[in-house]
């Protein structure tokens, strides 16, 4: 697999990125729902990548600035082609990667509260994030769960 750092004017990506907002808004209510739009993962504190396979679009996934030491993870979707080959996990160690690289003590995520998320979240468990309260800008809400890890 290959992981390139993307500018999602592919056509590709953006079908990806229609779904995973279709379906985040299809899982929880819209003011639920935190997932940056194209405007959104395009900003100059968002590093954007897409993971390819065999010259097929498998995931994506972004790492938001929220300070010097701090990084939030954002929009890490898996094509519905490729689940359960390691797309995820691939993408989750990259941006690990990225974050240490950025000197970051503390990776964070949001992610849903239902069941349908329940894959999402036995990965990042299995890579050592924790439940933890709301950070940032966020606040409580029960279609909610917040992660994160020391880095």
């Amino acid at each position: 697999m290959r992981i390139i750092e993307d500018d999602l004017t592919g056509i590709e990506i953006r079908a990806l990125l229609e779904t995973h907002f279709a379906g985040m808004l299809a899982s929880s209510p819209a003011e639920s729902c935190h997932f940056l739009d194209f405007d959104g993962l395009n900003a100059p504190d968002v590093t954007f990548w897409s993971i390819w396979d065999a010259g097929t679009l498998a995931g994506c996934g972004a790492l938001k600035a929220l300070s010097s030491t701090q990084g939030e993870i954002k929009s890490m979707r898996t094509h519905a082609d490729h689940l359960r080959k390691g797309v995820g996990a691939a993408m989750l160690k990259h941006i690990i990667s990225v974050a240490r690289q950025r000197s970051y003590v503390r990776l964070s995520l949001e992610t849903g509260s239902s069941d349908v998320f329940l894959p999402a979240r036995a990965l990042y468990e299995a890579y050592g994030f924790t439940y933890c309260p709301p950070f940032g800008d966020y606040a409580a809400d029960p279609f909610s769960c917040f992660m994160t890890l020391a880095i």
